[in-house]
């Protein structure tokens, strides 16, 4: 049923439970995994000019990081991607270009953490994706 699934993370700690879920359908459907991780463009065209490639330097070592952790919590290959863009715009675009069956994301993320009931990108993500969408809401206190 799943042959290729996305894992759009952003390194937060909400995220987590996200990983953990998608990996254990993976495991289950013995499905390939990719780990995507998107530099925000908007993020960093709006930082001064003098630290803009210091800026997005660092966002690019976050999501290497974050990749790096989804790696981290399974046996089987990841393929690891780091984009730059607007995030949810990206995501959908790299699940079409490959192919995906889903997109398995949290519901909270880096820029998220206040909204009430899902962050501001993985509400877009649900709503523009061209893939199925499985979003991973955080069990409360989980991350406190």
């Amino acid at each position: 049923m799943f042959d290729t699934i996305v894992i759009a993370t952003d390194g937060s700690e909400s995220v987590g439970r996200a990983v953990d879920v998608a990996l254990d359908l993976a495991d289950r459907f013995d499905a390939a995994v990719h780990a995507l991780y998107v530099v925000d463009a908007g993020e960093v065209d709006s930082s001064p000019d003098a630290v803009r490639e210091d800026m997005r330097h660092a966002l690019q070592e976050r999501g290497g990081e974050a990749i790096v952790d989804v790696q981290a919590r399974t046996e089987r290959d990841v393929t690891a991607v780091v984009r730059e863009g607007r995030p949810a715009n990206e995501i959908g675009e790299y699940a079409r270009e490959i192919g995906a069956d889903v997109v398995a994301t949290g519901t909270r993320g880096r820029h998220g953490e206040n909204r009430f009931l899902i962050g501001s990108v993985a509400e877009r993500v649900v709503r523009t994706c061209p893939t199925p969408v499985l979003t991973v809401r955080q069990l409360q206190g989980a991350a406190e």
